[in-house]
């Protein structure tokens, strides 16, 4: 890769790139949503535990039952955007393990250890949310994460059985660059690193 496109690349996974606060009627394909899946799943997790779940809610009646659940400021822009991504997180991940990783018996550290399981779900699905949104963005959508919603209202409406809860919602499509708040800033690296 030249250093030319070197440089593009790090504009639109992060330089450039913007979070979303109001979306283009252009929609976004399943083709498009299975083309995001097929690079993010990629990403490293723990254990390759992948225990990242996510909804892509894009229908009107869909639409209906998460709008109401996220708080006042994000509804607008959530209802505007082509898909609102729901990354939520299996509590039982560690039954795919046998066979996502087969050469350790993974499993049965958490079969019993439901506080250890959660956790490492957690930990997990953030990360591959963040490949989600750099994927999305490597694939010419723009992201509007957030994690302003009701998360016991949107787990009982999306993931009755208990068995799966939400981690964060991200709002996916064409960006409306009027609508982008101007740039603010980022710690200097002797604020935010300690190098031992």
């Amino acid at each position: 890769m030249t250093n030319e496109n070197n440089a593009v690349s790090l504009e639109t996974l992060f330089t450039e790139a913007r979070t979303q606060n109001g979306f283009l009627p252009e929609p976004v394909s399943e083709e498009q949503l299975k083309a995001l899946y097929d690079l993010f799943k990629w990403g490293p997790t723990s254990a390759n535990c992948s225990p990242a779940r996510v909804v892509f809610v894009t229908s009107a009646e869909a639409k209906a039952r998460l709008i109401p659940l996220l708080a006042v400021g994000n509804q607008a822009k959530s209802q505007d955007a082509p898909v609102n991504a729901i990354i939520a997180y299996d509590l039982e991940f560690y039954e795919k393990l046998p066979f996502l990783f087969p050469h350790a018996d993974a499993r049965s550290w958490f079969v019993g250890n439901p506080a250890f399981a959660e956790e490492a779900a957690f930990r997990n699905s953030s990360l591959q949310g963040a490949y989600l949104i750099l994927a999305a963005r490597s694939l010419g959508l723009d992201c509007g994460p957030m994690s302003g919603f009701n998360a016991e209202g949107v787990n009982k409406e999306f993931f009755p059985d208990g068995k799966v809860k939400a981690n964060f919602i991200c709002n996916i499509g064409h960006g409306d660059p009027t609508k982008v708040h101007p740039r603010l800033p980022r710690l200097p690296f002797e604020e935010a690193c300690e190098v031992l």
